[in-house]
């Protein structure tokens, strides 16, 4: 063990550093990589690391100044790139009670957090065995115990010194005991980072979030684009009757069967069809996406419109993946993943082409959306509950030769049109938590194991 004092962030910090003391993990259960001198790691906290060669280096702050219980937790990797290293703490958890974990740090030298600076939350039974959700003990693929973990996610919003912050509301399962908190870094060669202000502490259950959301299938007739716009009078009037919080129309609703092209009905955005559709918005209270043709310069895109409940534009999409027959008739693709805070939680919007690819969907889900909304003229219904299933959100599909339909983020369709017109509706728990037998909350595992992003597009995805 070996002390040393220098300045981090602008404040004097004594430094212990743990070094030796550490065993290799046997296969039937974890290594705890230990220091020679246990009374420097305050609360209980111990080291970890998959094997010993894999094992950063850590250590324990003071921050001058903050306190006798204050101290942060830190771990730098040595030069390999298999580094992969934790600190653990156990604390005692009552079945059934809920807890909000949170958690703060500060890494530098990590290309991508999101997958190699993370904490999880293992429950134990009174054996010490990790359960699931269920309160089920699962073997180990290479021997031993899974450990069947809890992921808190990632927010956006960093504190007001800069430090990142993981945090989200758990409930202990069945037959819980204990809670096993770790924090993580890996596969980080040269990265360092530092934990402070960790804690479990029991609240109240959350309340639900819940939405309804709503799909209109219709293919419009009209030979205008005003005409086209007039005929989804009546099937929104019926959403806002079944208290519709968000209702999607189709892909290009003003060009769909009048015979016009693109830039005969391209048009500004705000304009005169969002002024209409927002007129509707704003009448039953509800937020609502429909497929546009929109002009901005010599450019023409395949919008989407978000109006929101007070019938003003919230938003815009611009679909990002153009097919053939939209490039030669001159449309220019987007180049951005917006998405968008409602009341009720942040959605993203899709277009039908963009559907047959995996990258905007995921893009959007990274960035925190819960529903993903698609105007569509036509597609496989198979994509759609992909999209949905991989990235574990709502889908709203509303489309022509596609049959409109709302997905669960098990790729089911919780309702589906049958006949034209038809308005389509569903309220969902945005705040519910899915749990699937041996994957646990996939949700949050997602961002933790994607694929490494080539050096050129790292980043790090919160929400």
């Amino acid at each position: 063990m070996d002390t040393h004092v220098f300045l981090v962030g602008g404040a004097i910090v004594a430094t212990v550093v743990l070094s030796g003391g550490l065993r290799a993990a046997e296969p039937a259960s974890p290594a705890r990589h230990e220091a020679k001198d246990a009374a420097a790691v305050p609360d209980g906290w111990e080291t970890y690391a998959p094997r010993a060669e894999m094992a950063p280096r850590f250590r324990v702050e003071k921050p001058a100044g903050a306190g006798l219980q204050a101290y942060w937790l830190g771990m730098s990797g040595q030069g390999g790139r298999a580094l992969d290293g934790r600190w653990l703490r156990k604390v005692p958890v009552t079945a059934g009670k809920h807890y909000h974990f949170s958690a703060e740090f500060r890494a530098a030298n990590v290309a991508e957090p999101i997958r190699c600076v993370l904490a999880r939350v293992v429950w134990l039974n009174a054996k010490g065995e990790p359960i699931d959700h269920a309160g089920v003990v699962w073997p180990g693929i290479a021997g031993g115990l899974t450990d069947k973990a809890e992921y808190p996610p990632t927010r956006r919003e960093a504190t007001a010194d800069g430090w990142s912050v993981i945090a989200d509301t758990l409930q202990a399962p069945k037959g819980a005991a204990e809670a096993r908190l770790e924090l993580h870094l890996r596969w980080a060669p040269k990265g360092d980072v530092l934990w402070r202000a960790v804690e479990l502490r029991e609240t109240v259950p959350p309340a639900p979030r819940t939405v309804r959301l709503a799909a209109v299938h219709h293919r419009p007739t009209g030979k205008s684009p005003e005409e086209n716009l007039r005929q989804f009078v009546a099937p929104l009037e019926e959403a806002g009757r079944r208290r519709a919080d968000l209702v999607c129309l189709g892909e290009g609703i003003t060009v769909v069967g009048t015979g016009r092209k693109y830039a005969d009905v391209a048009e500004a955005v705000p304009g005169p069809s969002t002024k209409f559709l927002g007129d509707l918005a704003a009448r039953h209270r509800m937020y609502l996406v429909a497929g546009l043709f929109e002009r901005e310069g010599k450019a023409i895109f395949n919008t989407a419109v978000l109006i929101g409940r007070d019938g003003k534009l919230a938003g815009r999409y611009r679909k990002m993946c153009v097919p053939n027959e939209e490039v030669d008739a001159g449309i220019t693709p987007g180049n951005e993943y917006p998405v968008f805070d409602t009341d009720f939680g942040r959605i993203g919007i899709m277009i039908c082409w963009d559907n047959q690819f995996p990258e905007v969907a995921r893009e959007l889900a990274s960035r925190g959306a819960e529903v993903l909304v698609m105007p569509i003229w036509g597609g496989d219904q198979t994509l759609a509950r992909a999209r949905a299933i991989e990235n574990q959100v709502f889908l709203v599909a509303c489309g022509y030769d596609l049959k409109s339909a709302i997905y669960g983020k098990d790729g089911q369709p919780l309702a589906a049109a049958a006949q034209d017109p038809e308005v389509v509706t569903t309220e969902v728990d945005l705040g519910r938590k899915v749990h699937y037998p041996w994957l646990g909350n996939l949700r949050d595992r997602i961002g933790r194991e994607l694929p490494a992003k080539p050096a050129a597009e790292n980043g790090a995805m919160a929400r």
